[in-house]
């Protein structure tokens, strides 16, 4: 008789929580929110002719500008394209290749590798115009890796460039994938119209 009492009541017990739980119309509970990112509007894509003295030129956005690298090892041909509504900024490093090209690739290869840690992925893609005599590889990081994509192009004789996208933020790929995969449309372009000057 005992065992039949414990089960009416925990029956009961069941019944009366299930039935607390039905969803009133009119309930006042709060919950939180989903966490959330801001939503993005992004300009509109129009390029224009990047010239200076250096032995390079290509196009880059016009929500985009160029400035200096501040850093004091700097060399003359240093440059950044700031994307400044996205706080964000590609770093480009030009060389002249004096025989030397393969410590050049290997610096590439091991700076993009250093990413290894936090990102979820590698991928490379191989650049070849022949017409222009631009070669490269660009590297697709993906995941938290503070660096998203880098690349380097070169002739093989002359000419070296080194790239590499950083944001002044924390990574996080959710918050910022619909950012970079704006701006890498962009590095494709400029990659599309680099001209080496001889």
């Amino acid at each position: 008789m005992k065992k039949n009492n414990i089960l009416f009541f925990l029956f009961a017990t069941v019944m009366i929580v299930l039935a607390s739980c039905g969803g009133d119309e009119d309930d006042d509970t709060i919950a939180p929110k989903p966490r959330a990112y801001f939503r993005l509007s992004f300009p509109e894509k129009a390029y224009v002719q990047y010239d200076s003295s250096c032995p390079f030129s290509f196009e880059i956005p016009q929500y985009a500008s160029i400035s200096k690298d501040p850093n004091a090892l700097a060399e003359p041909c240093w440059i950044n394209v700031d994307y400044k509504p996205f706080n964000g900024t590609l770093h480009l490093s030009y060389k002249e290749v004096k025989g030397n090209v393969n410590g050049y690739l290997d610096d590439t290869y091991e700076l993009a590798s250093k990413h290894q840690v936090k990102a979820s992925r590698i991928e490379e893609e191989l650049i070849k115009i022949d017409s222009l005599k631009v070669y490269g590889l660009l590297y697709d990081i993906g995941g938290n890796a503070a660096s998203s994509v880098q690349f380097f192009l070169t002739d093989s004789t002359k000419h070296f460039i080194r790239g590499a996208l950083y944001f002044n933020a924390v990574p996080n790929t959710d918050s910022i994938k619909p950012v970079v995969d704006f701006i890498k449309k962009d590095i494709y372009h400029m990659i599309n119209t680099f001209k080496w000057k001889n």
